[in-house]
């Protein structure tokens, strides 16, 4: 993305997305930003039901015009892959790495990457591995996607010995390729597993993560604003500074005390041993049984 244009950019995003959802067999639509502070590439990933059903909103006229639109935001051609397979059943750290292959090379490819898998799944922290071959018409290139528990992993991976010393082994067959990481969006407030480093500790799907972000906020900002939000406001403080404060507070508090709290708690729906629809149902449940309590707790001491 070009530099200082990020808000440019998010508005146009928005307008694409919206005509993505417009699109038949339009499933879902994420956005992530750039992972690094001196990083620039966003990572957009558009999911549809069918190929012919992704295939018509890549060919169609809108998503060309919006294109047109967008090309002064972006700072180097967008690239694009498309996948054909299941989503993860866990959010992890993720790197997705598209390689162009030299023609005739693409069995020789092939066996390069099954050694790579072989070798990268004795790696800390690894959790799966996917190869996806080109799509006849539509993708040209070989997409790797690979997972791991924590994104300090991920990056011990990228630049270890053993991955430098296979991509010496690689470089006969492959003319470029570049890697883009993405990562949960709660990944920091959420731990599980033994901790022992064998790869276990998946974080739990986003929409778990974000309806327990939801139970520890609301409860935190309530108290603090009725307690030390009055008591800044009593003392002259200046909006824009109780404000930071509040944050500062609220952060920590989620941090240190009620997200490893909820974790606890929650921990069997949030990380269940063996996933069944009954246990989502009932942790769903109880969880929105805890927003009521609170809605009604605070509706009563607040009126």
């Amino acid at each position: 993305m070009a530099g200082g244009r990020e808000a440019d950019y998010r508005r146009w995003q928005e307008r694409t997305d919206s005509a993505a959802r417009s699109r038949p067999g339009f499933e879902a639509v994420e956005l992530y930003p750039p992972t690094a502070p001196d990083a620039r590439s966003w990572v957009v990933v558009f999911r549809f039901a069918t190929i012919d059903e992704l295939r018509g909103w890549l060919d169609s006229p809108e998503r060309a015009r919006l294109l047109a639109q967008g090309r002064p935001l972006f700072s180097a051609p967008a690239t694009q892959e498309i996948l054909v397979g299941e989503p993860p059943e866990h959010d992890v750290v993720t790197a997705v790495v598209a390689h162009r292959v030299r023609r005739g090379h693409e069995q020789e490819f092939a066996r390069w990457q099954d050694k790579v898998r072989s070798v990268q799944a004795r790696s800390p922290g690894f959790m799966g591995y996917e190869l996806f071959r080109p799509v006849p018409g539509v993708q040209d290139r070989w997409v790797a996607v690979f997972r791991y528990d924590s994104m300090r992993r991920l990056d011990e991976w990228l630049a270890s010995a053993a991955r430098r010393r296979l991509l010496e082994e690689g470089r006969d067959h492959v003319a470029s390729y570049d890697v883009r990481k993405v990562s949960s969006a709660f990944s920091g407030w959420f731990r599980f597993g033994s901790g022992d480093g064998d790869g276990g500790g998946a974080a739990p799907p986003n929409w778990k993560q974000a309806m327990m972000v939801l139970l520890a906020l609301y409860p935190t900002v309530m108290v603090l604003n009725l307690t030390v939000g009055r008591g800044l406001d009593a003392g002259g403080v200046p909006g824009f500074l109780a404000l930071f404060v509040g944050n500062m507070l609220s952060v920590s508090a989620l941090t240190w005390l009620l997200m490893p709290l909820v974790n606890w708690l929650f921990g069997p729906w949030l990380a269940p041993r063996v996933p069944s629809a009954r246990v989502n149902l009932y942790g769903t449940l109880a969880a929105l049984a805890c927003y009521a309590v609170a809605v009604t707790v605070f509706g009563l001491t607040v009126g």
